[in-house]
């Protein structure tokens, strides 16, 4: 995997899909070569989901629930609830990292067509929290803002897990 932050255009759709996609490549390399018992491992001591399965888990519904629950209107899979609202980072902890990484990968290439095939101002079919209605552009922003945030959970875990830095 070669991953890249330099767009190959200089409009705003190719830096949104270029940086999405560098940091989704960057939470998977941040897994790179970690065992499924080390995927499992939840280092911070008050955080005990924190995992880098439970995150690898978490970005894919997340992805899932903006893309096609909010953006195309379609059925909410996503495993969260009201009662149980981290439940996708507690069954991930099932799941060989192998195929949490491929699933996650198999999202992104199925929700590039639609990410493509709609202009940045196209509104959601569903409001966000609150009723507050949002764009394509705004649901990108949100994405790339969260796998980045949640990639800087993967470097600490990472590093408390098995020392791996720098990836």
């Amino acid at each position: 995997m070669t991953r890249t932050d330099l767009p190959p255009a200089p409009d705003e759709r190719a830096h949104l899909v270029t940086f999405l996609d560098y940091v989704r490549d960057t939470a998977v390399a941040k897994c790179d070569g970690l065992s499924d018992e080390g995927a499992r491992e939840a280092p911070l001591p008050r955080s005990p989901l924190m995992t880098a399965a439970g995150l690898i888990g978490h970005l894919r519904w997340v992805e899932h629930y903006w893309l096609e629950a909010v953006f195309l209107g379609g059925g909410n899979r996503a495993p969260w609830s009201a009662e149980d609202p981290d439940r996708e980072m507690r069954i991930a902890l099932d799941v060989p990292l192998e195929r949490l990484i491929a699933d996650y990968r198999e999202q992104a290439d199925r929700l590039r067509p639609v990410i493509a095939g709609h202009g940045l101002d196209t509104e959601a079919k569903r409001p966000a929290r609150g009723g507050v209605p949002v764009t394509l552009r705004w649901i990108l922003m949100h994405l790339i803002e969260e796998t980045a945030r949640h990639n800087g959970h993967l470097d600490a875990i990472r590093e408390l897990t098995d020392g791996t830095t720098g990836t």
